[in-house]
């Protein structure tokens, strides 16, 4: 088989796979307005402005993720590590602020730092054929002990005046540069997914590498490529993080990784491989995140949430291997 006609079974097979995501998405969406009107309901502050506001910068970064790990996911693989890369560059950027480097170059070698962690777990994976799972669970415990090594376990204070703090803390048109930032990461991983040569070939590693290879496509290339913008992404969200927390902790996102897959499965994608929604993973983290804070606002137990998010994402795995995924589960109870 030609590269022309594998690229051209893998247009119509995703313009297929496209048109039940939509209806999956939309489903999602409306799961997502359920969820709002019934927080609403039960807590008054929850659609105030001020609060939204608060929502929009707070899943900012899980959104920013989750668009990389999608890519990650439907080449079938995982990083679990992005959390620890978001701490580790977290606290390069505090320090190196601290030392007196200028904004734009640290925030350069924050991206850089991530992106780096990105392609050590993908020359493992890809190159080196070690399973993702293995390797970013290895990298997860090796970069957070980095971060705890760098500042012995204290956190490193982050001047308010500084570009790189302005980043997290700074508002445009009422909504945080955060939240502006995650509109624009979803609209490129949207473009790159579904109109970009690269996202068909991450459909394509995901659904039968070994067709994609023999079609003359660099397979290992793809699966590095994408766990290198997964530890890029994750290095952009450390710094929003530290930004608008004022502070590199090293301890920083000790949960964030089952946030960014839970909205990743939630929004449709495969666990498997080969079928990836980025709109519906941009839904899903903000599933997510309006969950958590509509717990906190019901003033419950700050330990429930990741009870609930884990609990979560059991049900989702549970469906996808069986064949489906959330979305279309929600849908056939909904139109039943």
């Amino acid at each position: 088989m030609t590269a022309t006609a594998t690229l051209t079974t893998a247009k119509e097979r995703r313009s297929g796979v496209i048109q039940r995501i939509n209806k999956s998405t939309i489903v999602m969406l409306v799961v997502t307005i359920v969820v709002f009107i019934a927080f609403a309901v039960a807590s008054p502050a929850f659609l105030t402005l001020h609060n939204l506001q608060n929502v929009a910068v707070q899943v900012a970064p899980t959104a920013i993720v989750a668009v990389a790990m999608t890519f990650v996911i439907t080449t079938g693989m995982i990083d679990l590590s992005v959390g620890s890369t978001l701490a580790l560059v977290s606290v390069v950027g505090a320090q190196l602020l601290k030392s007196g480097v200028q904004s734009t170059l640290v925030i350069v070698i924050c991206l850089a730092v991530g992106a780096f962690c990105g392609l050590v777990n993908g020359w493992f994976a890809s190159y080196q054929k070690m399973p993702s799972f293995i390797v970013t669970l290895a990298t997860m415990s090796v970069i957070r002990g980095i971060a705890l090594l760098l500042t012995l376990g204290y956190s490193v204070a982050i001047s308010p005046t500084l570009i790189f703090a302005k980043i997290g803390q700074g508002s445009f048109l009422g909504f945080g540069y955060p939240a502006w930032i995650a509109l624009v990461v979803v609209v490129l991983g949207l473009l790159a997914l579904q109109r970009m040569r690269f996202g068909q070939y991450v459909t394509g590693v995901g659904s039968n590498e070994e067709s994609v290879r023999r079609a003359g496509v660099n397979t290992n290339a793809i699966k590095l490529a994408a766990l290198t913008l997964s530890g890029f992404a994750a290095g952009l969200a450390g710094i929003i993080t530290a930004g608008r927390l004022g502070t590199g902790d090293a301890n920083t996102g000790t949960d964030f990784a089952l946030s960014v897959i839970t909205a990743v499965v939630i929004g449709g994608t495969n666990m498997l491989g080969g079928k990836g929604s980025i709109l519906g993973t941009a839904v899903g983290a903000i599933l997510t995140g309006v969950i958590t804070d509509g717990l906190t606002l019901l003033g419950l137990s700050p330990y429930i949430v990741p009870i609930v998010t884990g609990g979560l994402l059991i049900v989702v795995i549970l469906i996808n291997l069986r064949g489906g995924n959330f979305a279309d589960f929600m849908r056939k109870r909904v139109l039943k």
